[in-house]
């Protein structure tokens, strides 16, 4: 049966090399629960799950280690702000 939902996180970086970079750091993590290739100097992730709760488990878990890639790498993740809308 295949699982019903289904994850796609796309990770943009400012040049390939540090796309492999982080991709190499975290891929030891990932097993068989996380799928991941690099476009250029994107990485994308995709997973699947039959529920929620073990697809957000493991998406937490992605998210986590690519952080620690990232610090490793000494890059700095600038939080994402909602562009507030015009009336």
């Amino acid at each position: 049966m295949k699982p019903l939902l289904h994850l796609e996180l796309r990770f943009p970086y400012d040049d390939e090399r540090t796309a492999k970079a982080v991709l190499a750091a975290v891929s030891p993590e990932n097993g068989g629960y996380v799928s991941s290739r690099l476009e250029g100097s994107t990485i994308i992730y995709e997973m699947e799950a039959d529920n929620a709760g073990t697809l957000r488990n493991t998406a937490d878990d992605l998210l986590a280690c690519i952080k620690a890639a990232e610090d490793s790498a000494g890059l700095v993740s600038e939080p994402f702000i909602e562009p507030e809308e015009h009336e």
